[in-house]
């Protein structure tokens, strides 16, 4: 049997008269059966899709669409209809007509579709194809245009728009969407990003109770997702619009968590995305937006309730790889850590091992000490009574003398039987007396030079102590080259009396050591390696050094980073750098390679051989040349800091005075203080009552008072509320104090001590400016005096203005603290502004809070009337409500019904309106009285 379709035979006969027809369920069973065995759907399908513009717009289109919705009202072929590959895409393209019938035909299909088991994503996949076959930018463009017109014969057209928002509630709140959150407000931003908002507050002047419980479904269910989504952030509300607040919850979430590193470089990946605006730029969003929805929408079975990019991508599967990998990777760090732990605990026990012995050596050489001791103990205790045996006998002999009376020249008996004491006489030597050494040789000319003083100047010969002997020079072998140092420390020659170093005689040394290949090793001439076919090498020259081999290196590093001269270095210096080639952290670095005296004593000594110098060696020497060459560079550094150090103490000075006056002058911050006041003198009774004035850290303590009706509300932000309403403008106290929170980060001691280190800084420029003004010797290229002295003016006043601001910020912060009450000889500024700052962001904190609770209040009031209003349409339709058909024939067309009165989501309706009078019931129980001002 052919099926044809012609436009003068209007509709399809056979199967518009059964679905016209009231015949019996078993007629209608077996002529679906007969008309699927015929593959009549094919032929309506094929049909629709061939259409010219004249058959899309005219009745036939209408009742070929009626046909399929007759066909899928019968289970056998609702399945027939549901398992063509094309047939919800063909009947999706009919939207593109502007026969309004036959578009509320096609949205009521489709709606209806949503509801059975596997229709809902044919369904989306269905307005994706007519994304393409109407050329749409967005999905449900389409729609969301139908839904926004209001001219013409769309004036008063409600039955469409009522189609169109029963389909929008349908695709959100079934399928994916009947469990998922995420679901749902992943497919509600498509409309709200097409402005359905906006949309839906006109159509509600149609003032149609149909459309508008389909507009309360769409809000309420979207607040309830809002408040839903709002929670797992701790949020009151997420401004989805916002994408530096999605951005800020997103970090505070994983801030400190070990997925922050992977969002920053998911963040740093996409600003490697190309931005140009071009048509493939669009799809590189469009792909990294729909692979994080098929990430974020995926269910745990790996299936996509929605487009997905990505085939064969299952979300649970990687991820639970990953999370193998991360367990992997634990242990492997669990294994090193415990290698790493064994190997420690391995080393703490040989250190232990080796205590133990140097432990069994101190107590074997403490034994042995302790023998020594004694013995020592017992020869001084013999010695001890040997002395006192020789003591008591000159007692005797002594007792004797004195006895005896006739002893010419003896000592006179005393009436208490003392003897004076008289001179003891000196015994004689028995051999003369040494005769005196010779005196010294004369000392070598061009001595050392002492650092600061001319370089070239002998020293003076060292002055002894009165009646020393000078050292006797000893003949010691001079090296016919220079050679290293060897850093000691000599004993002065008073000090060597019995001592070791009277029976040692270095001379004898001499004569069995190899001096010269003493000297060929340690020569102070830095003779590099020669490398294998290396001929230049040769003809290098030897390299003089005697710094400590660190200190020249770091000092060669600083060379090599300056990349200048040393008489470049010289020139800057003596000219005060007025070409600024020493920039502020390299003179930093030069204080800190200032050539030390004995450095210059060193390298005096080999000042003939200049040129074999080392490069850090000849920098020390080329500098210690430089009169006072550490006090210009203090002096350079410190007239290159002063202007950046000045800088930084004005702006502190500068927000203290500010700060003082604003809270002096200050209209609103009395009136503050006077509310606060009364608050206080009305809360507190007895001894804590009835002040005159508190203290300024009291205002910090108003939010520890909670209320007793809820805790989330302090005393502070019952105060604000009572402020915006009496007192609107000492709200806004906070705009006259702008300067206070800079004014609580300065520290006066702080600043005090970096005021008082200019000042020392400018006075040690000045000694070193007058100490340059009496040098005669100034070469002409010697700038010091005159860029020192135009400095030191310029500075002098600078720093003298700085002193005047800190003598009125003083004045005006004293004079701050008394207007207040306060204690100004134990108050600093940053405790003093910092209470201020810190009552400043709680009083803008709470206000922030204040405003979410009315708000929140406002939308409960909100959805109150609107649940009351949907109750009573309910009510309404229940009892309007005919008896269904028999149960075969019409189920489909019941499904469309109940979706386009609205009836079909009663029942989440019902479960949201028992949530919110769950939460309005909460809320009542725990009040005992009624609602405080703050609420109204």
């Amino acid at each position: 049997m052919n099926w044809t379709f012609q436009r003068s035979t209007g509709p399809p006969c056979l199967l518009c008269q059964q679905r016209k027809s009231g015949r019996s369920t078993v007629v209608r069973k077996w002529f679906v059966t007969h008309f699927i065995e015929l593959d009549g759907l094919s032929c309506i399908l094929n049909f629709l899709k061939s259409m010219d513009y004249e058959t899309t717009e005219s009745q036939i289109h209408t009742s070929l669409i009626g046909c399929i919705k007759s066909l899928m009202n019968n289970s056998q072929g609702r399945a027939h209809v549901l398992g063509h590959c094309e047939s919800i895409n063909i009947i999706a393209q009919s939207l593109a007509t502007e026969n309004i019938k036959t578009k509320v035909a096609v949205l009521e299909i489709l709606g209806a579709v949503c509801l059975v088991p596997g229709g809902h994503k044919k369904v989306l996949e269905a307005m994706l194809h007519y994304q393409t076959f109407a050329s749409e930018r967005t999905r449900f463009q389409t729609l969301l245009t139908d839904l926004d017109r209001f001219t013409g014969r769309y004036r008063d057209e409600v039955s469409l728009k009522t189609a169109i928002m029963s389909f929008i509630n349908a695709v959100l709140s079934q399928g994916a969407g009947e469990t998922s959150l995420e679901f749902r407000i992943h497919l509600r931003y498509e409309f709200l990003m097409l402005g359905i908002q906006p949309v839906i507050d006109k159509l509600r002047s149609h003032d149609n109770s149909t459309l508008d419980r389909h507009l309360d479904f769409f809000e309420m269910l979207r607040n309830e997702d809002e408040l839903v989504l709002s929670k797992r952030f701790d949020a009151v509300h997420i401004e989805t619009k916002s994408a530096s607040q999605m951005f800020e919850l997103i970090k505070k979430n994983l801030n400190h968590t070990e997925a922050y590193p992977h969002l920053l470089s998911a963040l740093q990946h996409c600003l490697m995305m190309p931005y140009k605006q071009s048509s493939t730029t669009l799809q590189y969003w469009v792909l990294l937006d729909r692979i994080v929805q098929q990430l974020v929408l995926q269910t745990d079975k790996g299936e996509n309730p929605d487009v997905a990019p990505l085939e064969d991508f299952n979300v649970k599967n990687i991820v639970r790889m990953l999370v193998k990998e991360n367990e992997v990777k634990q242990w492997k760090e669990q294994v090193d850590t415990m290698r790493k732990e064994h190997q420690n605990l391995q080393k703490r026990f040989e250190k232990k091992e080796r205590e133990c012995e140097a432990k069994n050596k101190e107590k074997e050489d403490m034994v042995a000490m302790l023998n020594k001791m004694k013995d020592k103990l017992e020869r001084e205790s013999n010695d001890s009574k040997q002395a006192k045996l020789q003591v008591a006998e000159l007692s005797a002999r002594l007792q004797q003398l004195s006895s005896a009376s006739s002893v010419p020249g003896g000592p006179p008996v005393t009436s208490g039987g003392g003897v004076p004491v008289v001179p003891v006489l000196s015994v004689p030597h028995p051999h003369p007396p040494p005769p005196p050494p010779p005196p010294p040789p004369p000392p070598p000319p061009g001595g050392p030079p002492v650092f600061g003083m001319a370089p070239f100047a002998p020293p003076p010969p060292p002055a002894g102590p009165l009646g020393t002997v000078p050292q006797k020079r000893k003949n010691i072998p001079q090296p016919s080259n220079p050679l290293k140092s060897f850093n000691w420390s000599k004993l002065p020659e008073k000090n060597l009396e019995g001592t070791i170093w009277t029976e040692i005689d270095d001379l004898k040394v001499f004569q069995v050591l190899d001096l010269e290949d003493l000297q060929r090793t340690f020569s102070a001439y830095q003779k590099p390696q020669k490398e294998a076919g290396d001929d230049t090498s040769a003809k290098r020259v030897k390299e003089l050094s005697v710094i400590d081999g660190r200190r020249a290196q770091n000092c060669n590093i600083l060379l090599s980073r300056l990349k200048l001269t040393n008489e470049d270095i010289r020139h800057a210096i003596l000219t005060m750098d007025e070409q600024e080639d020493l920039p502020k952290d390299m003179l930093e670095q030069l204080l800190k390679f200032v050539p030390e005296k004995s450095d210059v004593e060193l390298l005096e000594e080999h000042k003939h051989e200049l040129e074999r110098m080392a490069k850090a060696d000849r920098f020390l020497y080329e500098m210690s040349r430089i009169n006072h060459y550490q006090q210009r560079l203090l002096s350079l550094y410190f007239k290159k800091k002063f202007a950046e150090r000045v800088a930084e103490v004005k702006p502190k000075i500068r927000a203290l005075c500010l700060a003082s006056t604003e809270l002096v002058q200050s209209r609103a911050l009395p009136q503050l203080l006077q509310v606060v006041l009364a608050f206080g003198n009305y809360m507190n009774k007895g001894q804590r009552g009835n002040a005159y004035g508190f203290k300024v850290s009291s205002l910090n303590k108003i939010a520890d008072t909670k209320s007793s009706i809820d805790k989330n509300v302090t005393l502070l932000h019952y105060m604000i509320s009572i402020l915006e309403k009496k007192f609107p403008k000492v709200a806004a106290f906070s705009e006259e104090l702008q300067n206070v929170p800079e004014a609580s980060k300065v520290n006066m001691t702080e600043l005090e001590k970096e005021i008082g280190n200019l000042r020392t800084g400018l006075k040690s420029v000045e000694a070193e400016l007058h100490y340059q003004q009496t040098q005669s010797s100034l070469g002409p290229a010697d700038k010091f005096v005159p860029v020192v002295s135009q400095f030191i003016t310029m500075a002098s006043f600078s720093f003298s203005e700085v002193e005047e601001s800190l003598s009125e910020a003083k004045e005006l912060f004293g004079k701050a603290l008394r207007h207040l009450g306060e204690d100004s000889s134990k108050m600093q500024p940053d405790e003093f502004f910092g209470i201020f700052d810190t009552f400043l962001t709680a009083f803008s904190e709470a206000q922030h809070d204040n405003e979410n609770m009315a708000r929140r209040k406002e939308e409960e009031e909100k959805r109150a009337l609107m649940e009351a209003q949907l109750k009573k349409d309910r009510e309404q339709a229940r009892k309007a409500k005919a008896n269904g058909n028999d149960e075969e024939g019409g189920e489909f067309d019941d499904l469309v019904s109940a979706l386009r009165s609205g009836d079909l989501f009663d029942k989440d309706l019902s479960k949201m309106n028992r949530k919110k009078q769950r939460r309005r019931n909460l809320l009542d129980s725990s009040r005992e009285r009624p609602a405080t001002t703050l609420n109204q």
